[in-house]
């Protein structure tokens, strides 16, 4: 590819909305332009890195079997209305009318559509199993777009699904796509790890998350370094001692406590420790109010109340201050479990069923009780781990302390089970003759995320350092002074010959200065560069690697033989 004749916009200020150092590359680098937020045009050079990635992937699914097909990317109603999922998925899912007054969506993921083909083609066993997968826009509707390719409205995915006879298959089929998965990830040589995540709107048992290691992750995860322990903050479990378990029971008391309102002014007031209080916070669920309890020294994690709850996270909100006053009696900070206006369900964290003489919230303004004990001045409607893990928690398979990263989720695997074959009736007729279920499962890889995540681990000061495998090209040759017929000549003789070896090449043509060049040449980040200069007449060249930034002059004729050692892996 001749620079020259190259789509490549390159930026030298910063663009003021972009935070994640990939987000800023791309955009720099002429790679991706916003059209409008969370939805991005992808150029020249950016795209052919999405090919890449789109080639690891197709040949690591390939080569378990599974077979590509494409869906359409709108689709009816009326699939998503069987599965009970229309109302479900909420504001994210893009909805529209066609002339006919028909609704559809912009399909923020599959599941719906590949049933349907499914259910109305196979019928017998002995059709199964199959792992079918496509690589195709995704559309949901974020409420913050944000981190450029992160968490867009639109973006590129990998979506593959299985379909078995039975748990056993189903489970065998999770296991080959995880080692298939860690193969893609591997070529694209990210560091990652796989931790056990929320299954969320997909539904279903078991699920894994990949996250990539991230400085600027927008996920969080533990793990345990002793054992193999590893999850996403909004799955993590831990063992949370409790420290105020000992003792006798004492009898409740009211205190005042004029304006002492936070935690942190509650400890200064009884002069005790955060582990002491019990917090009561108040929230709505759908259109009912509840009141949940954790320990005074932890904080709420929102998913797992929602899976206690039995809600989806759109539907769950803190409540208002008028709601809190129309529960409690009192000012917002005075909430607590005993004697609430309204009869609303208390959801309990576990831990609290073994605190011992507990300060809680009075219900009235600038009062709260000492030595509340639960089972004796109040009980729980539910009570479950509602904690969010921090780091230096006892891990909850060893008692090792957990470890604390943050990445970015680049791809997910989900047991299903039967719970769209259950909506949609895909069933098939076993050895006996008898109509049983399909059992699945549901594998995204983000392509677009992919790309990101690779620039967030693969950069420098001066730009991207793509990995040879994903880079839109591996070698760039660099005519310093293209009115230097000698440069020229020596640039063009190696730009041939090395296309002639089949390797993917640039030529920096460009009547261009030489910083401005070797300035791209470092944003864009082709893994190896043949910089042709002032010894062109002596046949001399200079070798630079990008990752390193090392050179060294070599001969014009060595070039191919240099390339040799360091392409082929």
């Amino acid at each position: 590819m001749r620079m020259s004749k190259l789509y490549m916009p390159t930026l030298r200020e910063v663009p003021s909305e972009a935070e994640l150092p990939s987000h800023k590359l791309l955009l720099r680098a002429g790679m991706i332009r916003k059209l409008v937020s969370g939805v991005y045009s992808y150029l020249p050079l950016g795209y052919r890195v999405i090919r890449k990635i789109e080639q690891i992937v197709r040949e690591e699914m390939d080569a378990i079997d599974s077979q590509e097909m494409l869906l359409s990317a709108i689709q009816p109603s009326e699939l998503w209305k069987e599965t009970g999922r229309w109302d479900d998925f909420g504001p994210e899912m893009f909805r529209l009318y066609d002339r006919n007054n028909r609704e559809f969506c912009l399909g923020p993921t599959h599941e719906e559509i590949f049933t349907d083909i499914i259910r109305n083609e196979v019928k017998s066993y002995k059709q199964l199993p199959l792992s079918l997968y496509q690589i195709q826009t995704k559309y949901r509707d974020e409420k913050r777009p944000r981190f450029g390719l992160m968490r867009c409205r639109e973006f590129i995915m990998k979506d593959a699904y299985t379909f078995d006879k039975d748990v056993e298959g189903m489970e065998k089929a999770y296991y080959i796509m995880w080692k298939a998965y860690e193969k893609v990830f591997d070529r694209c040589e990210l560091k990652y790890k796989v931790v056990e995540g929320d299954s969320g709107a997909m539904g279903g048992s078991d699920s894994h998350e990949f996250i990539a290691f991230s400085e600027m992750g927008e996920s969080d995860i533990c793990y345990c370094d002793a054992c193999d322990y590893a999850a996403t903050f909004e799955k993590a479990d831990c063992k949370y001692e409790v420290k105020n378990s000992q003792g006798d029971v004492l009898n409740k008391e009211k205190v005042h406590t004029p304006d002492v309102k936070t935690i942190e002014h509650l400890v200064e007031f009884f002069n005790t420790k955060a582990h002491s209080f019990v917090k009561t916070l108040l929230y709505k669920a759908k259109d009912e109010v509840i009141a949940v309890m954790i320990p005074g020294d932890r904080e709420l994690n929102e998913t797992k109340l929602c899976h206690a709850v039995g809600v989806n996270e759109h539907e769950l909100e803190m409540a208002t201050e008028d709601i809190v006053k129309e529960v409690t009696g009192a000012n917002v900070g005075f909430a607590g479990p005993i004697g609430l206006k309204k009869d609303i369900k208390i959801f309990v964290d576990s831990r609290i069923e073994k605190m011992k003489n507990i300060i809680v919230g009075a219900n009235e303004t600038d009062y709260h009780y000492k030595n509340v004990n639960y089972g004796v001045d109040f009980s729980g409607e539910i009570v479950d781990d509602l904690l969010m893990v921090r780091k230096g928690d006892k891990c909850p398979k060893c008692d090792s302390k957990l470890n604390q990263e943050r990445g970015n989720e680049v791809g997910n695997i989900f047991q299903l089970g039967t719970k769209y074959s259950d909506g949609l009736n895909a069933t098939f007729l076993d050895e006996n003759g008898k109509e049983r279920k399909i059992y699945m499962g549901s594998h995204g890889i983000g392509v677009s995320r992919t790309l990101a995540a690779i620039i967030e681990q693969y950069h420098d000061e001066n730009g991207i350092i793509w990995p040879l495998s994903v880079a839109p090209y591996h070698v760039l040759v660099t005519v310093v002074n293209t009115k230097n017929e000698k440069q020229v000549e020596l640039g063009e003789k190696l730009y041939k010959e090395l296309l002639d070896k089949g390797i993917e090449v640039m030529i920096d043509d460009r009547m261009e200065r030489a910083g401005v060049k070797f300035k791209d040449a470092e944003l864009i980040g082709i893994p190896y560069r043949i910089t042709v200069g002032k010894k062109a007449d002596d046949n001399i060249v200079e070798f630079v690697e990008r990752k390193t930034l090392e050179k060294k002059e070599i001969n014009a004729d060595d070039v191919l033989k240099t390339l040799s050692n360091v392409l082929i892996k």
